[in-house]
């Protein structure tokens, strides 16, 4: 009776302090809606590392900013706060300005040049860099987040057209460049306070793929879609480095082959979604303006060539990253 009793405690010792019997609870935070293809594809990362942990791991997704809009989310991977999240390229960029060059304006040729970049050793090397710049954060997947265009009330053919409008911009200062490059006020302001300020006027304009417009409603406090293009955007998918450090390797590969799973999933629906609501918003009443990008490009380039930002300072990486990024074919 006593070996018996022993037995069942150290089973419950064993699991409370993280042994094979214990449940690990994960949160996985970001600032998308329920109904994005973002959420659809981390809920199903979910059921997928639970089931292939053997029900080791368990993993609460928590949309919409319920855990803190982007920067809080970023800051709560190396508190521990946060294990997993999905974020932009030019938040990761705040820990390794170089892995934010994926997310600037006019450097990728086209969706094709885009992909290539996201399964390139380049991409693996500012992966590695960060990963080293932010005590242990691992990057395990990128996903396409679409293609960034600026909505308005009025046409942005040229870039004269965008001159003083106060256009909201994501909270990172590469999201800044395009809008300064043509000579608009670029305001930063929370994800989920978008929709407000455009309504009451505090903001002029905004920037977002199609997708997003679409989830976020912001069509409806605005008259015109710019197919500006500016930015060919994709999302992180980061696992802390407290959470990274204590998976084994086998986990660690369960959990890699899931997130990039769920990634082409995401990407998948993104590309779709894109085709359809180019036609989808003229449909609505909403007006649809095909930009030429040229003129806009030739306003961001002048600042790859000179190595600046437009406020001034260098850009947050070396030439030769720039350069590797335009040599892939």
């Amino acid at each position: 009776m006593k070996f018996k009793f022993l037995a069942a405690a150290f089973a419950l010792a064993f699991a409370a302090s993280g042994g094979a019997l214990a449940q690990t609870k994960l949160k996985f935070a970001h600032v998308y809606e329920t109904s994005e293809p973002y959420h659809t594809a981390a809920l199903w990362a979910a059921g997928e590392i639970a089931k292939r942990s053997s029900n080791r791991y368990s993993m609460e997704v928590f949309p919409a900013s319920q855990l803190g809009k982007e920067s809080d989310i970023n800051q709560g991977l190396t508190l521990g706060t946060v294990d997993i999240i999905y974020t932009g390229q030019l938040f990761a960029g705040r820990n390794y300005g170089p892995i934010s060059i994926g997310g600037a304006p006019f450097v990728f040729r086209d969706f094709d040049h885009w992909k290539k970049f996201s399964t390139s050793k380049l991409f693996d090397e500012l992966a590695d860099g960060y990963q080293k710049a932010s005590s242990g954060s691992k990057v395990v997947a990128i996903t396409y987040y679409g293609e960034r265009h600026a909505t308005a009330n009025k046409a942005l053919n040229k870039p004269e057209d965008m001159k003083n409008l106060k256009i909201r911009v994501p909270d990172a200062p590469l999201y800044a460049m395009f809008p300064r490059a043509v000579g608009a006020n670029p305001t930063p302001i929370a994800f989920a306070e978008v929709y407000l300020a455009l309504q009451n006027k505090t903001v002029d304009a905004q920037e977002n793929p199609l997708p997003t417009i679409e989830a976020k409603k912001f069509y409806e406090v605005q008259t015109h879609i710019n197919l500006t293009g500016h930015i060919t955007d994709a999302l992180l998918t980061i696992i802390g480095g407290p959470l990274w450090a204590k998976l084994s390797d086998a986990d660690k590969k369960t959990f890699t082959d899931v997130f990039r799973e769920a990634a082409a999933r995401a990407t998948a629906e993104i590309i779709e979604s894109e085709k359809k609501l180019t036609t989808g918003f003229a449909t609505r009443g909403k007006t649809v303006v095909k930009v030429d990008r040229k003129p806009f490009i030739v306003a961001v380039q002048k600042y790859y060539m000179s190595g600046q930002l437009p406020e001034g300072g260098p850009l947050p990486w070396p030439k030769d990253i720039y350069d590797k990024l335009q040599a892939i074919k």
